[in-house]
């Protein structure tokens, strides 16, 4: 799913999303609410209507981004007290709250409120922490189960696994959110800095426990190596900025591996971006001329290399699906991954990675 913070995928407009084939965006509770907020956006009449999309959105709850503003917030049973980042304004957000504020986006995929632990935690935190994500869940339900969808479409609700890296705690936030029985389920608290083997393992024992006939969606996950990776651990759904942001800084992923636009090796390289992509930045542009737009922050430079790479991740999810189907998908998998650890190789042996070129300021944008 790219991400769409606010409602847009920066650098890339709706149009351009649908071409390149997404299916569903992802939009954020947090950030909508505060800006432009949820009155606006209800008369709107919802989120779709708002921002012009007709394909199915799935809200974050907003968790994470209370749980990164961890100085401008209270946690309590009710719910979250926090400041906002952009005036410090104080709002509340209890469950039932984040259930009408998803209610008023009119999301396809609504999240339950939770709390993400840092990491590294002490197991007891973990515990306190997931307990306390379980009976929000319940509430999240219960709410959800009171209301009605305000538009004219189905509205679903997944609830997020919890418990850090201790199996058992994660083993019961799983068998505590399936008694529940809600439509899918997320598995949250990972790419909060844990080794990516940790990824692995928690992605792997979740999997295992969650239905097998319901959507399994990790949030927040990756880089094509770790999607591909969990896809083979069970996982079904995926989002992350990394190919939006990534893209906006000069790094592009190719069925090859990654490479890194802004270097001065493709100031005269005429070739395109990936000779075996048919993405419109590949069809119609060589690296230089991409190399060129990035390395002076054009605008279109940012859209360009956006659109690849999110291309890229479409065409790697839609691969994963046909061989999956057709019973290849470790020979997939296998392949792939070794073109990129081919590729790294390559580039720490000439040295590319040490050349480094003048960075932009990053814009504003979270999961």
């Amino acid at each position: 799913m790219p991400v769409g913070t606010l409602g847009d995928v920066k650098a890339i407009e709706h149009r351009e999303l649908k071409e390149i084939g997404a299916q569903i965006i992802l939009g954020n509770t947090y950030h909508l609410y505060l800006r432009p907020g949820t009155h606006v956006i209800h008369r709107a009449g919802g989120l779709h209507r708002f921002i012009g999309w007709d394909r199915p959105m799935l809200t974050d709850s907003g968790g994470y981004q209370i749980f990164s503003l961890s100085d401008l917030r209270k946690l309590s049973a009710e719910g979250v007290k926090f400041q906002s980042h952009i005036d410090g304004s104080k709002h509340f957000f209890r469950p039932e709250d984040v259930v009408d504020i998803q209610r008023k986006l009119g999301s396809d995929i609504c999240m339950v409120l939770d709390e993400c632990p840092p990491y590294p935690c002490t197991y007891e935190y973990a515990h306190r922490s997931n307990e306390l994500t379980i009976d929000w869940a319940r509430r999240c339900k219960e709410h959800f189960d009171r209301t009605q969808p305000l538009y004219d479409h189905r509205q679903t609700l997944f609830p997020i696994v919890q418990g850090s890296i201790f199996e058992d705690i994660r083993q019961r936030s799983a068998e505590a959110l399936m008694a529940m029985d809600f439509d899918g389920y997320a598995i949250g608290g990972v790419s909060v800095g844990e080794p990516k083997e940790e990824v692995y393992r928690i992605a792997e024992m979740n999997c295992a426990v969650l239905p097998s006939g319901r959507p399994r969606y990790l949030m927040g996950v990756g880089t094509p190596e770790d999607i591909l990776e969990c896809i083979s651990r069970g996982v079904d759904m995926f989002d992350c900025v990394m190919p939006t942001r990534n893209a906006r800084n000069g790094t592009l992923f190719t069925t090859y591996g990654k490479i890194t636009i802004r270097n001065a090796t493709y100031a005269d390289d005429f070739q395109p971006i990936d000779e075996n992509c048919d993405c419109y930045t590949c069809r119609n542009f060589s690296r230089g001329y991409v190399r060129h737009l990035s390395s002076i922050g054009e605008i279109v430079g940012h859209q360009l290399t956006t659109i690849h790479n999110l291309h890229f991740y479409l065409w790697l999810s839609r691969e994963a699906r046909r061989h999956i189907l057709n019973n290849t998908y470790d020979a997939f998998k296998s392949e792939l991954l070794a073109k990129y650890s081919e590729n790294d190789l390559k580039r720490g042996l000439d040295g590319s990675r040490k050349k480094k070129s003048k960075r932009i300021p990053k814009d504003y944008e979270t999961t």
